[in-house]
């Protein structure tokens, strides 16, 4: 156990270490207006090394999220459009024949970058999904007989449309749980439109300048692994996870015909990590439950299963997570 004191000093260096978080977010803020939740998701994801699906509406600035926290980070970004006719080659790259050397050479994909905006990821085959899980999970891909390592940090950014099925090939419940967050994004207020229209018809559009670099989030992710977490807290997260495993056990019954399956281990470490990001993203060197209910409806959106009796009577996984955050006892 950590003494009070330790806990003090851990606190006053993670404020110090943390300090980037405004100034990214300042940076990002000029070009991206509203969309907090999709910045601090984004932050989440960075942090914890975790990716991130996402789903929404065109045009709710999904790309110019991604890219603009690329520019801030002095990253680099590749936008893949998933397609039917796309190969997994055209994602990983490919062995070319050089005919100046007389061997094959190594020619890389655009998986090759900091940041991977995977478009409308439910267009193209599995085969082409699974490469690009492999590189997701693995942070390497492997091109003839050679294996080689992604950069760091490395950021899946997926996006679904959430209107158009026809014609979409809907990723598995085993390939949705290697995203970290699943996150819905909605339409901005009235006053935050008003802006992006001003914005957008403005003469020049604003552009993140680079206020850190790639080793800095490094450097970063490694700082949040010494949040300190309390026992307490990770009992927390273990009830509201076997929550959506057993719900009888936590009086919740009525959800025991409705859900055909809960959380795997997967969602409490993604959980656990994602409630640490969130502390250190709001600067405190500790856990509180507050963290881990913020998280949750993102780390729970894609992986709890529900059954067609859910379905018949309009019950969603928003509505189960909430349920279960109101009923499994705080700290």
């Amino acid at each position: 156990m950590q003494t009070v004191t330790n806990i003090k000093e851990l606190n006053e260096r993670i404020q110090q270490e943390s300090a980037f978080v405004d100034i990214l977010s300042m940076e990002i803020n000029k070009v991206i207006v509203g969309q907090k939740h999709l910045i601090e998701s984004l932050l989440i994801g960075l942090l914890s090394d975790g990716h991130i699906l996402l789903e929404g509406v065109p045009g709710l600035a999904k790309t110019l999220a991604i890219n603009t926290l690329a520019n801030a980070i002095d990253a680099k970004f590749s936008r893949i459009q998933f397609t039917p006719d796309l190969l997994p080659a055209d994602l990983i790259g490919t062995l070319i024949y050089s005919q100046k050397s007389e061997e094959f050479i190594v020619r890389k994909g655009p998986i090759f970058a900091n940041f991977i905006l995977a478009d409308e990821i439910n267009r193209s085959p599995a085969k082409v999904q699974s490469a690009l899980l492999e590189a997701m999970q693995e942070r390497q891909v492997t091109i003839g007989s050679e294996t080689h390592k992604l950069p760091q940090p490395f950021l899946v950014l997926a996006t679904q449309n959430p209107i158009e099925q026809e014609g979409t090939y809907p990723l598995p419940e085993a390939q949705m749980d290697r995203f970290m967050l699943k996150v819905v994004i909605t339409y901005p207020r009235k006053e935050e439109e008003r802006l992006i229209i001003r914005q957008n018809l403005a003469h020049n559009f604003p552009k993140a300048s680079a206020v850190l670099k790639p080793e800095d989030i490094v450097k970063a992710k490694s700082v949040v692994k010494d949040v300190y977490m309390d026992e307490k807290i990770e009992r927390y997260i273990l009830d509201i996870v076997f929550a959506t495993r057993y719900p009888a056990e936590y009086k919740l019954e009525k959800f025991a015909p409705m859900i055909s399956y809960g959380g795997s281990p997967r969602a409490s470490i993604n959980l656990a990590a994602a409630a640490k990001a969130y502390a250190f993203i709001k600067r405190r060197g500790y856990v509180i439950p507050e963290d881990v209910r913020a998280v949750c409806h993102d780390v729970f959106r894609h992986r709890i299963g529900l059954t067609y009796e859910a379905e018949a009577e309009n019950i969603t996984t928003e509505d189960i997570i909430t349920e279960i955050l109101n009923t499994v006892e705080v700290p």
